[in-house]
């Protein structure tokens, strides 16, 4: 048998944008539509037309993954990751290359895929368990034990309308994780639920990923990537840009391109729908002088700035910042109402523009890289918008606590703590 559990090969995906084609159509659409052409095509004839209508999701694709082996995928959104698993679950069509796959396939590409609202959770599980490729004694031999992960034994005969979105997402991972495949295509499923959750989604998949089995895992979670994968391609813009063991590409991806001169800008005509109301209009790093920058000095406060759009007031809205080193570990997190009176003072933000500044004192950061990532939400209920790996920004150690040694200090941290030195009385 062979070793090779995916082989691909100049895979690439291409797409018409711009465009609506309907593919199905009746007879009396295709008389209509026959009758109407001319006429189309004089209020077209003279228009100009784009120069080009298509895109390229994903170009020049080709990697190798052994049998046992957790691959990791990470970049950019839009860098064409879920393309990617989708062509190697045949979900869709490669437009040129191919790919080979050896062994049975379960894929994870969109948590709770084939729930019907109508059913209860427990038809639910059939027809989901179904749907991923699970056999009906297989779904029975595990039942209980899906049903225990998602923690929904009192509503498990109550329809998965009137679940809560929490309820929802925990069964359709818990259906997902408990399957058996030899080879499992997974796509950003962390994110799903509360903090408690995702760390016991965590642990199902690495109890998959120990197990033998052969993984392919998307995620923008760069602590789960690196405890869950050996090796990671980085994708940006459709095209492979880096190969190697996961630490490597964990590092390379977080300190590439990412830093726009201490600013990151959205455009709003270019964001996902599923933002509104909330839209995302920059994030930016201002120095001790309030000047946009992309180094800081650490014995020197500094300024981050969030500007943000509303089409409508929002209730219990609230934007964070998350604080990582280069290699994507977690440092800290705050938010603009952590503090109890901000948070009745903004219980509600009107429609408009906001901006939400949160400043860092001198004497905290230590020397090195850093990654800032923002998170907007309601309530921890609903979530806006997140972009973990949004910019990167340089601290320089010039005067910071300690600097008049010449050892490197470890850690991310260096504060300027208070000390008391005693002599001894004897």
């Amino acid at each position: 048998m062979s070793e090779i559990a995916i082989r691909a090969l100049n895979l690439g995906k291409q797409y018409r944008i711009g465009e609506y084609i309907d593919t199905y159509r009746t007879l009396r659409d295709a008389l209509v539509y026959g009758a109407s052409a001319p006429f189309k095509w004089l209020r077209r004839k003279g228009a100009t037309r784009p120069a080009s209508d298509t895109i390229w999701a994903l170009r020049d694709v080709s990697f190798e993954l052994e049998r046992g082996q957790v691959l990791g995928v990470i970049g950019r959104n839009g860098a064409g990751k879920s393309t990617l698993l989708k062509l190697l679950s045949r979900v869709t069509e490669p437009t040129e290359g191919y790919a080979e796959i050896y062994g049975r396939v379960g894929s994870l590409l969109e948590v709770g895929t084939g729930f019907h609202p109508e059913l209860t959770g427990r038809e639910n599980i059939f027809l989901n368990g179904a749907i991923l490729g699970m056999k009906r004694s297989e779904i029975n031999s595990k039942f209980d034990e899906i049903v225990d992960f998602a923690e929904v034994p009192k509503f498990i005969d109550t329809p998965v309308k009137r679940y809560s979105s929490g309820m929802y997402l925990r069964l359709a991972f818990a259906v997902a994780a408990h399957l058996e495949p030899e080879i499992l295509i997974v796509d950003e499923v962390l994110a799903v639920g509360d903090a408690e959750f995702q760390r016991k989604c965590l642990g199902k998949m690495s109890e998959v990923a120990h197990a033998g089995r052969t993984v392919l895992f998307v995620s923008h979670n760069m602590s789960a990537i690196a405890r869950l994968t050996g090796h990671t391609i980085v994708l940006n813009e459709g095209r492979i840009v880096f190969s190697a063991p996961t630490p490597e590409a964990i590092d390379y991806y977080m300190t590439s391109d990412m830093s726009q001169a201490g600013e990151q800008r959205w455009d709003k005509a270019e964001m996902a729908s599923d933002t509104t109301p909330f839209h995302p209009r920059a994030l930016r790093v201002l120095d001790h002088q309030g000047r946009i920058s992309n180094q800081v000095f650490s014995a020197k406060p500094f300024m981050v700035e969030f500007e943000y759009e509303l089409d409508e007031d929002i209730t219990g809205l609230r934007t964070g910042l998350y604080l990582s080193t280069s290699k994507g570990e977690p440092v800290f997190t705050t938010f603009d109402t952590d503090a109890r009176e901000d948070f009745e003072r903004y219980t509600t933000r009107s429609a408009g523009t906001h901006i939400s500044r949160c400043k860092f004192p001198a004497d905290l950061l230590n020397e090195g890289r850093f990654i800032l990532g923002v998170n907007a939400s309601a309530f921890r209920i609903q979530s806006f918008f997140t972009d973990e790996h949004a910019l990167t920004f340089t601290v320089d150690g010039t005067g910071a606590p300690g600097s008049h040694w010449p050892e490197q200090r470890r850690g991310p941290l260096r504060p300027s703590l208070e000390w008391e030195i005693a002599e001894s009385v004897r």
